[in-house]
């Protein structure tokens, strides 16, 4: 059986795909880790894999690191790897991509653009090869439509009308086109998660943003009040079941030139039950939901009287707050149409997230 192919190996989403692949089939996974040798790679990958309670150990020999660098060109790989590569692998899924809202664009596009591209390049290799490439798949987002109203759907992508509210949702939007325009050359797959939180089953996550700033502000109390709507739909799922879509869809038969939505959809929570949720959890007072417009006279005076760690704590959630006034839902048929059914409701499991992040300092203890 040929190997699966996996990039982001070392990061949150893609750590979980890992240990399906490694858990749940018999098949090898190659992963291309950033690092200047595969000695190194490896020792990457071993870190990874400690840090996914040891879960992996007894499947370690079906795993191999590989150094590449997917900003590079040819990520980093001479004719001789690459062409190795392709011998081997039927399967590949893109998971890397810088996830920092702050990142200057043309830093995002350089990761999430560029890598995507060089994948791709990667992948049309793999398909020339005796026995071709079966399945190609893109981790994009949800968030490529934008700032845009009403119901997103999974077979549009208007990057260009659409406006963005930071580097990467247009970077990943950008990347998508990329993988887009190759589909007809490629059996290729796009899977858009939303918010992605961390496990269900938990609460377990290595990666503290989007929702956990501002529940980290409520629990300081820094946040009186806040810009948003109540009723703006918040669309959050837990890792363990993207990385179960992902691994399913990929490989599944079928949904060649597909793009795939893992959102809560229509079961959706919204900025009210979120808040909600977040004070009786935390024991807080809820703060109040405020305009955006309002919002931006009423902050620097917030600023001036709180505390400066509760200052620094309101000041990293900014980024976040426009996702508290979407006005946009996601329509996910073709999910469901290919049996992947509907995340559980986050206040099933909310608290779970909240107690792990709690005993994890908030991502500043292991």
């Amino acid at each position: 059986m040929s190997s699966v192919l996996l990039t982001g190996a070392t990061g949150f989403l893609g750590g979980e795909l890992l240990v399906r692949w490694l858990e749940r089939t018999d098949r090898d996974v190659i992963t291309l880790i950033r690092a200047p040798d595969d000695a190194a790679a490896s020792a990457r990958l071993d870190g990874a894999l400690r840090q996914l309670d040891g879960q992996t150990s007894e499947h370690r020999r079906r795993v191999r690191a590989v150094a590449a660098d997917i900003t590079a060109p040819g990520l980093g790989l001479d004719e001789r790897q690459a062409d190795a590569l392709a011998d081997e692998v039927d399967t590949i899924v893109h998971s890397a991509a810088s996830v920092s809202f702050e990142l200057p664009l043309e830093q995002a596009r350089a990761i999430n653009v560029g890598g995507t591209q060089r994948m791709l390049e990667l992948a049309a290799r793999c398909a020339r090869r005796d026995g071709g490439l079966r399945r190609y798949g893109h981790v994009s987002t949800a968030y490529v439509a934008g700032d845009r109203r009403g119901v997103a759907r999974e077979d549009e992508l208007d990057e260009g009308g659409a406006r963005f509210r930071n580097s990467y949702e247009r970077s990943k939007a950008e990347a998508e086109r990329r993988v887009r325009e190759a589909a007809g050359d490629l059996p290729a797959q796009i899977f858009r998660p939303s918010i992605v939180v961390g496990k269900s089953t938990t609460g377990w996550t290595s990666s503290f943003n989007v929702l956990y700033a501002p529940l980290r502000a409520f629990a300081l109390g820094a946040f009186p009040a806040i810009p948003g709507r109540r009723s703006a739909p918040v669309d959050v799922v837990p890792v363990d079941y993207v990385a179960d879509a992902v691994v399913g869809l990929a490989d599944g038969e079928g949904g060649d030139g597909e793009t795939f939505h893992l959102v809560a959809g229509e079961h959706a929570s919204s900025v009210g039950e979120l808040i909600d949720l977040g004070a009786a959890e935390l024991g807080v007072t809820p703060p109040r939901v405020v305009p955006p417009a309002l919002w931006r006279l009423v902050a620097p005076v917030l600023r001036r009287h709180l505390p400066a760690r509760a200052r620094l704590v309101l000041e990293r959630s900014d980024q976040y707050f426009p996702y508290f006034a979407t006005r946009v839902r996601f329509d996910a048929r073709r999910a469901r149409a290919a049996g992947i059914g509907p995340p559980p409701l986050l206040r099933d499991y909310f608290g779970r997230l909240v107690a792990y992040a709690r005993a994890a300092r908030w991502g500043r203890a292991r």
